[in-house]
């Protein structure tokens, strides 16, 4: 569930979805959502930070990131219906445009045109994630596999 930067989706799909946004504040502190709990919608940060979170043991979070203005949080949850895979904590007062999942899904049925910038934001995605996943199992306290390279060499 990385984000993606609103400055790569086009003019008219930003003009598009200001249209159907709710804008809602959240203090320093207060959770956007939480692991496990259903998808209600994509945030989309305008201002201030939020910090995503993973469970690290029982009881202790581990911190994956922190994002700015121009993260796009929940996108993937919301188009497939799972439940959030990460909790969304605002790290200092911060500005979400929130899209209901049912209004963004019934936006892209009728405006399929932008339904290729989200398959792309999607696929950026599932890349931003495969690359995260990397540097953590890559972490100095882990055994590191070798790949094919280092094995043959």
């Amino acid at each position: 569930m990385l984000p993606q930067p609103i400055s790569r989706l086009s003019p008219d799909l930003l003009q598009a979805l200001h249209e159907i946004k709710d804008v809602r504040l959240y203090p320093k502190g207060a959770q956007l959502f939480r692991r496990g709990a259903p998808a209600k919608g994509a945030y989309l940060i305008e201002s201030g930070s939020v910090r995503i979170l993973l469970p690290a043991g029982p009881g202790r979070k581990q911190l994956l990131e922190v994002l700015g203005p121009g993260s796009v949080l929940g996108l993937a949850e919301s188009m497939s219906g799972d439940n959030y895979r990460a909790t969304a904590e605002a790290e200092s007062h911060t500005t979400i445009s929130f899209i209901d999942r049912e209004t963004l899904l019934e936006f892209l049925r009728d405006h399929s045109d932008f339904c290729m910038q989200v398959v792309r934001l999607l696929s950026e995605d599932l890349h931003a994630l495969y690359h995260k996943f990397r540097s953590v199992s890559a972490h100095p306290g882990r055994p590191r596999h070798r790949s094919l390279d280092e094995q043959l060499n």
